[in-house]
């Protein structure tokens, strides 16, 4: 018999689920969504095809949490959420840059972080009621 106190035997298996389970989860950075967030970006991704695989058929998306609806009433309910208000606000802060990363080590003084004005995207019926009037 091989000596059993020697090895750990079962811990890979936990690892390696905690693991699969935390990229399963995983959402845009928030210098991805600024990047979409730009008018030539969000056009595109607020017009999307409409793709069977996504939810809603990819007509309903919030361009700041990077996340398809069903339908127009879950994403009414969601830019009212806590969810949606918090990433509202760690996007005020503007993204990071090579040139703040170079200050911080020790290449320039520091310069306080910009704020950026984001506010929650119009909805298509509110745009099209507008529109009628």
């Amino acid at each position: 018999m091989s000596p059993r106190n020697g090895r750990r035997t079962g811990a890979h298996r936990a690892h390696s689920l905690a693991r699969h389970l935390k990229t399963k989860r995983r959402r845009r950075d928030l210098d991805e969504i600024h990047g979409d967030l730009r008018p030539e970006n969000a056009a595109r991704l607020l017009r999307q095809e409409p793709d069977p695989d996504l939810p809603g058929c990819a007509q309903f998306y919030c361009l700041h949490c990077a996340r398809y609806f069903v339908d127009l009433t879950s994403m009414k309910e969601h830019f009212r959420s806590k969810v949606h208000k918090k990433r509202l606000k760690q996007l005020r802060e503007a993204p990071y840059t090579q040139e703040e990363a170079e200050r911080a080590a020790g290449m320039g003084s520091y310069i306080p972080p910009k704020k950026v004005e984001v506010q929650t995207q119009p909805l298509e019926e509110v745009v099209e009621m507008e529109a009628s009037s």
